[in-house]
């Protein structure tokens, strides 16, 4: 017996020390949130209305303020916007499309999701405000009509800008809108894999296909913002939305949303109010690049956002926050919760087809920047695209893919749908020419 009381006051004491360690690290994380989507409640948190860098989690801005256009009349999902110099300009990620492309919403909204191009997003914005700076006007319009309090946007994409911040908070505030509001382009923010002209993007959301219920919904990369993630997934009819932001890895910032959302299921309905209900955030958000990007060569930096699949670094993967070099023995103990462990490797999803050019029979206008001669860019796309029957055929052959069917050219009402692999097929396609998309760089998303 007086061994086994001993074994107990080991026990009791190692497992303090453990929460000791635990308490240390958690004062050094940085920020997460988890919310029930259906009953709006925080169940945990860290730091939530931090002011951040948002990297591309912007785009899930621009996505919404995009489809508030289409729902107020100002342009449909078949709408072709022009890829401006300005756009073409813009530093990787990108598409690499030449000035005068024309691509649909359509399939603007879907490369935005998956590749993350800032060129496109550029081309968004222009072509739903006529300039980047409108733009960002609408974006902060519609952020102070949600009730965002840290964020103020000065671009559609996301790249470095120190007036350009947010926080966890406030995107799972856009996250929750997008939802809402939309929930008929819900599987927009899942979509695996796009193709274009036989070319396989895939999703740089390391939840999908790997975390069970993952749904969506973007991925954020720059030096120095970090890591981060905005993420949906659904168990059994409960939506929860977790936000990570800063993390060191992609590995690490794909794994802490796992094991949020692990926890946020185990809980049940209560928690501790709305996201609004969090006291506001204030001061500038931290510089992450020291301790992201300062000790990795360039070509780790520049295929950042691809290490879904990367080993465990010297700063290691203890499956927490705060990258500590070294894991804790004792957070089985501490957690009954079961721990979803994400596996390595590539997933190969079903290629959403998408193409450049307008809709086969568009009449209608043709959307950029303010004072862009829209009449020739339409005379460069067409120049440069194939007829609709070939690039059906092309996407057929190469992906074996023979159950695509045509949509209607022109939808003015949103629908559902109309983002999956089966009801979107690729009616056009860009020569290789068109397509190339630049190098990245250490300011890619």
């Amino acid at each position: 017996m007086p061994c086994g009381w001993r074994s107990i006051g080991r026990r009791a004491l190692y497992g303090f020390a453990a929460a000791l360690t635990l308490g240390a690290a958690s004062a050094e994380t940085t920020p997460y949130l988890v919310v029930d989507a259906d009953s709006d409640q925080v169940l945990m948190q860290n730091e939530a209305t931090a002011p951040w860098y948002p990297a591309s989690l912007t785009k899930l801005m621009t996505v919404y303020v995009a489809l508030d256009a289409v729902r107020s009349g100002k342009l449909t999902f078949d709408t072709p916007l022009v890829m401006s110099a300005r756009a073409a300009r813009m530093p990787p990620s990108k598409m690499g499309f030449r000035p005068g492309t024309q691509v649909t919403l359509d399939n603007a909204l879907k490369m935005l999701m998956v590749k993350s191009p800032n060129d496109v997003a550029v081309m968004v914005a222009e072509g739903v405000s006529g300039s980047v700076e409108a733009f960002a006007g609408d974006m902060n319009a519609d952020a102070q009509r949600l009730g965002l309090h840290e964020s103020h946007f000065v671009n559609p994409n996301g790249l470095h800008n120190p007036d350009h911040v947010s926080s966890a908070r406030d995107m799972a505030i856009i996250a929750r809108a997008l939802l809402r509001e939309f929930p008929d382009h819900a599987d927009l923010f899942g979509i695996g894999a796009i193709q274009l002209s036989g070319r396989y993007i895939a999703n740089h959301n390391g939840l999908l296909g790997r975390y069970p219920g993952a749904d969506g919904m973007k991925t954020g990369f720059t030096c120095p913002a970090g890591f981060n993630i905005v993420a949906s997934a659904n168990h059994s009819g409960r939506r929860l939305i977790v936000v990570v932001l800063g993390a060191p890895t992609a590995k690490l910032r794909n794994q802490e949303a796992a094991d949020l959302f692990d926890r946020g299921f185990a809980m049940g309905g209560g928690g501790s109010g709305s996201p609004e209900s969090l006291p506001a955030g204030s001061g500038a958000p931290p510089n992450m690049r020291a301790d992201v990007c300062l000790h990795r060569n360039a070509a780790l930096v520049a295929a950042a956002e691809d290490e879904i699949a990367e080993p465990a670094q010297a700063t290691g993967d203890s499956g927490g926050r705060g990258g500590s070099p070294f894991p804790n023995p004792f957070a089985a103990l501490l957690s009954p919760v079961a721990r979803t462990e994400l596996p390595d490797g590539k997933i190969r999803f079903d290629p959403v087809p998408v193409y450049i050019g307008p809709a086969p029979g568009w009449k209608g206008p043709v959307l950029g920047a303010h004072g862009m001669k829209t009449e020739t860019a339409v005379e460069t796309t067409r120049a440069r695209t194939f007829s609709a029957e070939k690039a059906t055929a092309l996407a057929n052959a190469q992906e074996g893919d023979g159950a695509a069917a045509a949509r209607p050219s022109s939808q003015l009402k949103l629908k559902a749908g109309r983002h999956s692999g089966k009801s979107t097929p690729a009616h056009k396609t860009a020569k290789r020419v068109g397509e190339k998309s630049a190098k990245k760089t250490p300011s890619s998303d």
